[in-house]
């Protein structure tokens, strides 16, 4: 964390000058409400073995819970208004224009935040569901800890269960979203070059830049009906947006579908892991153990990907059709 602020002087000096008044009130928040509670804690977690009380030491789990939660909220929000900027208003100053907050619960309560904020703590449950499974796996493979592994698998299984489902809503929730706020980004997730009625989806493939299309197996008007709940209503693309506010599309596209077959990944082992525990054969199953014990790596390239998609996505803008990217950097 203290090593993360000093980029913002060095390396994005003019950014955090236009934006230091918006950006700063939600970082100082999350330190406020979140980062001393979460580093508070987690010393008594770590260290507090035979040191505490079994009570103590189970509630400090507890805010460490609250507290990366409350951390994801804050972070998430300064995150949001970068994407779908509100309650703001522009100053001129003797430095030139910066953004001041005008309205701090519109400035909180983007158009995108809460959709933002349910997709990031699904994948960070997905991420500790999965660490468990993972670990649940090895257990069983090694024949250790066998009463306790069969409660770490159930719960893993539960949560990861759950958590696919409402991830694959909160992403369809935040498609539609980022249509609406962002069509460029949608655009470059699915490398669409031209607007067209019955907009297909890609399921895998790869981008031609220099000829402006896909290869790909595409599901037509996919796109148009996961958008608009409409198979002929055309998705804007690229050819809507002038040239020099176009993503790097190719990346973007690749991106944005690991993402997508990391989760495909998941809810394959999840259902057949959840088969075999119920069948009681998951402990002799040795070829879906070991993938699941690999699993816990299937959340973290799903959430790296994410972000890089994501935030490739709405480049050249650092803030949204605010501040360009490299209107932003130290000079």
């Amino acid at each position: 964390g203290l090593v993360q602020t000093f980029p913002f002087g060095t390396n994005w000096s003019k950014y955090s000058r236009y934006v230091g008044d918006v950006f700063g009130s939600a970082l100082a928040a999350e330190g406020i409400f979140a980062f001393f509670l979460e580093a508070g804690f987690l010393g008594v977690l770590l260290f507090g073995w035979e040191r505490v009380g079994p009570k103590l030491h189970y509630f400090s789990n507890i805010c460490v819970c609250l507290g990366a939660h409350f951390s994801a909220v804050w972070i998430i929000v300064a995150n949001s208004w970068m994407q779908t900027p509100a309650g703001h208003r522009i100053e001129e100053t003797a430095e030139g224009a910066r953004a001041v907050v005008a309205n701090f619960w519109e400035m909180v309560f983007n158009p995108s935040m809460i959709d933002r904020l349910c997709h990031v703590i699904l994948a960070c449950w997905l991420t500790g569901a999965f660490f468990v499974i993972s670990v649940s796996a090895y257990y069983l493979l090694k024949n250790k800890h066998q009463e306790i592994t069969r409660s770490m698998l159930r719960l893993g299984f539960i949560v990861a269960g759950a958590s696919l489902i409402l991830q694959l809503i909160s992403g369809d929730s935040s498609a539609r979203l980022i249509a609406k706020f962002q069509p460029a980004k949608l655009a470059a997730f699915e490398g669409v070059y031209k607007t067209a009625p019955h907009t297909p989806i890609s399921v895998v493939g790869w981008v031609d830049e220099k000829e402006q299309k896909v290869h790909s197996l595409k599901i037509p008007g996919g796109l148009s009906f996961l958008t608009y709940r409409n198979f002929k209503t055309p998705v804007a693309g690229l050819d809507q947006v002038p040239k020099d506010e176009w993503p790097n599309v190719p990346l973007s596209f690749q991106m944005f579908h690991l993402m997508v077959a990391m989760w495909g990944l998941m809810a394959i082992l999840t259902i057949l892991g959840w088969i075999f525990w119920k069948k009681g054969t998951l402990a002799q199953t040795k070829w879906l153990l070991w993938p699941m014990i690999f699993s816990v790596l299937l959340p973290h390239i799903a959430q790296q990907s994410g972000w890089i998609a994501t935030e490739i996505g709405r480049q050249p803008w650092i803030v949204w059709k605010l501040l360009r990217t490299n209107e932003g950097v130290s000079s």
